[in-house]
C-alpha cells in the first residue's frame, strides 16, 4: 500500500524559521495539518504566540513549540541551536525561510553586512548546528528558500559585504545566489549520511518582507505586490512539498519552482564558487571545516 504524505508527516519534527509571516506561516501550518510536530522560530515571542494560536485554532490537534531568536545574530543562532538540541532528540525536516531585505546599507551586531548576514550566513551557521542531530536523525530534510532574483547576480567575492555599492536588487539578488550555491555544496557534503539538501523559488509572494524599510516602500510594497504577487498559499506550496512530498524522497541537490525541479542560473553551477563560499562562511561563523 503506498504511503500518504499524511503518514509521512506524522509526528516529524519540523523547525521553520521566518515562521510568524508569509511563506513561513503559511508552510507551517500545513505542515501541522499533515500531523508535524513544529517548532516555529521568529524574532517576536509575542508574533510566535499569536502564529501558534492561529495555528493550533485551524488544526486544534497541532503540536506546536516557540523559539525566538534574531537569525541575523549568531550568538543567537546558536543559543537557538542549543536550546533545540537540549529539547529534541531528532529533526526531521529543517526549512530555512527567514530573510530580509534592506534598502539602505547597514550592518548587524557582528559588523557584517545585514544582507549576507540574515539571508546568507544564517542558513549556513544554523543548518551546520543542527546537522548532526538531521544526520541522527535520518531520511532528514533541509529546505532552503531562494528567489529567481539570483539570476544575473552572481557573487563578488571579492565584495561580499556590499561595501563598493550597494543596490537593493543587486544586494538581495546575490543573497539569494548565495542560498543556492550554499545548497549545492551543502548536498554535496551530506551525500551518504541520508539527508538531502534542496532549494527553491517561492514565486514573487504577497508578505510583509521589507516592511522595515521606512514609510515609503511600507506604502509602495503592498501596491506592487497586489499587481504583481502570488497569495501566500500558493508561494508556501513547494516549500511544503519538498518538506513532504513522497514525491522527492531522496532527491537532493536541485531548484525547484511550483513543485517542479528547474535549473537555476548557469553560473550557479560552478562547483569551485560553492566551494569557496563554504569556506569563506566557515571562516565568518566559527565553523569548523
Amino acid at each position: 500500500m503506498a504511503t500518504t504524505i499524511e503518514e509521512t508527516m506524522l509526528s516529524k519534527v519540523c523547525m521553520v524559521t521566518g515562521a510568524t509571516n508569509g511563506i513561513g506561516k503559511q508552510a507551517a501550518l500545513e505542515l501541522a495539518r499533515l500531523g508535524a510536530t513544529l517548532i516555529l522560530v521568529g524574532r517576536s515571542h509575542e508574533r510566535c504566540m499569536e502564529t501558534s494560536e492561529e495555528i493550533c485554532c485551524e488544526v486544534p490537534t497541532a503540536d506546536v513549540d516557540l523559539m525566538v531568536a534574531d537569525l541575523s545574530s549568531q550568538e543567537q543562532i546558536r543559543g537557538l541551536a542549543e536550546e533545540f538540541r537540549s529539547r529534541y532528540a531528532r529533526l526531521d525536516v529543517l526549512v530555512n525561510n527567514a530573510g530580509g531585505i534592506f534598502v539602505r546599507r547597514q550592518t548587524s551586531v557582528d559588523g557584517i553586512e545585514m544582507t549576507f548576514a540574515l539571508n546568507h550566513l544564517n542558513y549556513f551557521l544554523l543548518t551546520n548546528l543542527l546537522l548532526d542531530t538531521l544526520k541522527a536523525s535520518a531520511p532528514s530534510r533541509i529546505v532552503s528558500v531562494a528567489s529567481k532574483s539570483h539570476r544575473n547576480s552572481p557573487l563578488d567575492f571579492d565584495d561580499l559585504e556590499n561595501e563598493k555599492g550597494y543596490g537593493i536588487r543587486k544586494v538581495y539578488g546575490r543573497s539569494k545566489f548565495a542560498n543556492i550555491i550554499f545548497t549545492y555544496e551543502l548536498a554535496r557534503r551530506v551525500e551518504g549520511w541520508g539527508v538531502t539538501a534542496n532549494v527553491l523559488h517561492p514565486g514573487l509572494v504577497i508578505t510583509n518582507m521589507g516592511k522595515n524599510n521606512g514609510l515609503i516602500a511600507k506604502l509602495l510594497q503592498p501596491l506592487y505586490l497586489k499587481r504583481r504577487g502570488i497569495p501566500v498559499e500558493e508561494g508556501a506550496r513547494t516549500v511544503v512539498y519538498l518538506a513532504s512530498s513522497p514525491d522527492v524522497e531522496g532527491v537532493t541537490g536541485k531548484y525547484f519552482y511550483q513543485e517542479r525541479e528547474i535549473k537555476s542560473d548557469p553560473a550557479t553551477y560552478d562547483e569551485g564558487a560553492w566551494k569557496r563560499l563554504w569556506e569563506i562562511s566557515a571562516l565568518m561563523t566559527g565553523i569548523a571545516e
